[in-house]
């Protein structure tokens, strides 16, 4: 049974930084495609970031409004993925959801869309204040 759990976030000052973790069992999360998704109440979810592992090289995928200041890692050995959220903004506000995709990347790499996710975990809020 694949499970995810997120930890980290909570109040952050805009400009300010914080690090989400996600731990993932009964998966070796290392073969899939894994990714970030903000949500806001009355919206869908809105993949930020996504990271895979293809022929030894790591793929990423950011959406344009977090290019430069989110960045996705993961620690193979640990099973973790991370977010790095730098110079946050009041608009990064929300929940935050990890997910685990059907499969690998492309060669494309990895999508932000949440059709291509199927294990999600129950997300963290992160609160950004100006």
């Amino acid at each position: 049974q694949v499970q995810l759990v997120e930890s980290g976030g909570g109040s952050v000052q805009a400009g300010g930084s914080t690090i989400l973790s996600c731990a993932a069992s009964g998966v070796t999360a290392s073969r899939f495609c894994m990714a970030w998704f903000h949500q806001v109440p009355g919206k869908e979810r809105e993949g930020v970031a996504s990271i895979g592992i293809r022929n030894g090289g790591t793929y990423y995928g950011y959406a344009d409004s977090v290019k430069v200041r989110f960045t996705a890692s993961r620690d193979h050995v640990e099973n973790m993925v991370y977010l790095i959220m730098r110079n946050l903004a009041p608009e990064d506000t929300g929940m935050y959801y990890c997910a685990i995709g059907f499969t690998g990347p492309s060669t494309s790499g990895c999508p932000l869309s949440s059709a291509s996710y199927n294990s999600w975990g129950q997300g963290t809020q992160v609160t950004v204040s100006s």
